[in-house]
């Protein structure tokens, strides 16, 4: 099992891994979830798919078996920032524009953490270690971003999964039905030490 951190400055050192990750996307959010999301060729994506984010990508002999996105709080793009914050200014339809207990930060020391998942094709038994590959990398990966904080939307009971490994994941806003699913914005502490 590999693990890459994918931006747009080495998206041609990985092949179709970028690709890869947007189709796996598509089979969890769209296909699997349901979700009315922005897709093409097989595809999910949306306007905070930008230069300015980073995805980190969990993958073994050309499957993608987990991702996130992380996306700085101080980009822009028109009219759009990053998912929670325009949630919360009432840019988008299928978030609650309540989902935070504090106005949305604009910080170069706070990402985004979005777009998180687990493919339906891992094993049960390898889900976990699946798992924690992805918060590992997505943990390096942010820190060398410069991050102190993330700020993501998680499902209710995943903070507890967060303790299990190390990170400081506090729930920072009301439960929320996103999609069918029970989900909670967090901030997670890029200062602690992961087991």
């Amino acid at each position: 099992m590999e693990v890459t951190t994918l931006s747009y400055n080495n998206l041609h050192d990985h092949g179709t891994l970028f690709a890869d990750l947007f189709r796996a996307r598509h089979r969890t959010f769209i296909r699997n979830n349901g979700w009315n999301l922005p897709e093409a060729d097989g595809m999910e994506f949306d306007q905070y798919d930008t230069p300015a984010s980073r995805w980190v990508a969990v993958h073994e002999g050309g499957a993608v078996m987990a991702g996130v996105r992380l996306t700085p709080t101080v980009h822009r793009c028109g009219i759009y920032s990053y998912m929670i914050r325009d949630a919360q200014r009432g840019l988008l339809e299928t978030i609650p524009a309540d989902l935070l207990g504090f106005e949305a930060p604009v910080d170069p020391n706070i990402w985004e953490s979005s777009r998180v998942f687990v493919s339906d094709l891992v094993p049960a038994a390898d889900r976990l270690r699946v798992q924690m590959r992805l918060i590992h990398e997505m943990v390096i990966s942010a820190r060398a971003l410069g991050a102190v904080s993330l700020l993501g939307i998680i499902p209710e009971h995943a903070p507890r999964l967060a303790r299990r490994v190390g990170l400081d994941c506090i729930p920072a806003g009301p439960v929320l039905d996103t999609g069918g699913m029970r989900s909670v914005c967090v901030t997670i502490s890029m200062q602690t030490r992961m087991h």
